[in-house]
């Protein structure tokens, strides 16, 4: 899954610097074509969509880690069980909402690109789904007490 989410985060920030390099090279000989800018927001909502889940498994995810590493002995684990818990149910709640967000989208198309809607629309689906996914993975790896957070080559946590 994670490897999934990596590749997908990969082919969109691809995507978004040829649209950026596409958009700025057009600037600089003229026009710019109108379809870049829309591209542009497009592969940004899905790499974010495809790297929020890696980011909480990782760490990398803003988080209060000073008053979490503050705190003694087990706490650090139960807390970050609370916050994925939280994370995972919120996320599911949210799952239905984001089906109908998408079948809105099949009425709509994007002006530039005249891409349904639907696509653009299933990112917030996916990353819901992704967010959930990833969230109840943490837990469970916290609560059965398995290490899941990448090692620098030192052997430290990064």
């Amino acid at each position: 899954m994670t490897l999934i989410c990596r590749i997908g985060a990969l082919v969109a920030f691809s995507v978004l610097i040829i649209a950026v390099l596409t958009q700025v090279i057009g600037r600089t000989i003229g026009n710019s074509p109108v379809w870049t800018e829309e591209l542009t927001r497009f592969a940004l909502i899905y790499l974010t969509a495809f790297g929020t889940g890696v980011a909480l498994m990782t760490g990398d995810l803003v988080n209060v880690d000073v008053i979490c590493d503050a705190l003694p002995g087990d706490l650090p684990r139960k807390l970050r069980m609370l916050a994925s818990a939280a994370t995972a149910i919120l996320s599911i709640i949210l799952i239905p909402g984001a089906v109908k967000y998408v079948k809105i989208g099949t009425l709509q198309s994007s002006p530039a690109l005249a891409l349904p809607m639907e696509f653009v629309h299933f990112s917030v689906l996916l990353l819901l789904g992704l967010l959930a996914a990833f969230a109840a993975l943490r837990f469970v790896l916290d609560w059965a007490k398995i290490e899941y957070r990448p090692q620098s080559a030192s052997g430290a946590e990064q």
